[in-house]
């Protein structure tokens, strides 16, 4: 058995190379991309940070009233938040909203118009396939790798490596959504008149939007199931006490921490999942 491993296939090495050149040759584009991104971050920690955390509160709950209709989630999103607030993670929170946030932002924003690609190329969605499963299969950490190398340390590594392991999740739903349109409704549209446009538009979207909704569901909360590995490459948020609480063995900060970022997911949840009977 010493001949398979003598010639061991150079895996590792030629990632490394490909890095490598990556970071000699690309360095133009990843620049770019950290100072996007560091804007987009900035930006929405500006809009969580900035106002008094009532004033954010209360536009959460108005959000909420606006999705659901309904004062029970509005009551569950305000004691939520405020049991935030009652226990000091008011700032880690925001910093964790504004990863998933913009997580939220890119991955829907790439990930609505791959999977309506998708859904109208059945090649492409079958070569899509095995990259996709790659990218939820892969071990998150190994993520981080790249993510150091090519943007340093701080929230755009873990933004990156966040939307890595999210993006699958919108792609896969607007999929989906669009390519179970019945025959019967896009038929319709076309003999009436309907361009391919109008066809999207009017009849795949809508009829996709349940899907794609529950793909900005999985989105958000498959993002937040990252703020602690984000924590890892030097991004804030609710994170970074979880991973000191593990060094110093703390286990009343990282239950209060962990708590919290449970309380935080069943917020987000509340404020956009509908209910059947609605």
């Amino acid at each position: 058995m010493n001949w398979i491993t003598e010639t061991k296939l150079p895996m590792g090495r030629t990632a490394a190379d490909v890095f490598d050149w990556l970071q000699i040759n690309g360095s133009w584009f990843f620049d770019g991309l950290s100072a996007g991104m560091e804007w987009l971050i900035a930006s929405i920690l500006w809009l969580l940070q900035t106002p008094h955390p009532l004033v954010v509160v209360a536009v959460f709950v108005a959000l909420t009233w606006i999705i659901q209709r309904s004062w029970k989630p509005c009551v569950i999103v305000a004691l939520g938040f405020l049991f935030i607030l009652n226990q000091g993670y008011w700032k880690a929170t925001t910093e964790s909203l504004t990863l998933v946030l913009s997580a939220c932002v890119v991955c829907m924003g790439l990930g609505v118009p791959i999977g309506i690609a998708a859904a109208r190329r059945p090649r492409l969605y079958a070569w899509m396939r095995p990259v996709l499963d790659l990218m939820q299969t892969l071990p998150t950490f190994v993520y981080l790798i790249p993510a150091i190398v090519f943007f340093g340390i701080g929230m755009v590594p873990g933004l990156i490596a966040t939307v890595i392991f999210v993006l699958p999740a919108p792609i896969r739903l607007t999929h989906l959504g669009i390519s179970s349109t019945p025959k019967a409704l896009t038929e319709a549209a076309t003999a009436f008149g309907a361009t391919p446009s109008q066809r999207l538009w009017k009849v795949e979207l809508p009829y996709a939007l349940p899907q794609i909704m529950a793909g900005l569901n999985q989105t958000i909360m498959l993002s937040l199931s990252m703020v602690v590995i984000a924590a890892l490459v030097g991004a804030d948020g609710l994170g970074v006490p979880v991973v000191r609480a593990l060094n110093t063995v703390n286990t009343s900060l990282g239950f209060e921490a962990g708590f919290v970022i449970v309380v935080v997911a069943v917020l987000l949840d509340r404020m956009l999942r509908r209910e059947r009977a609605q």
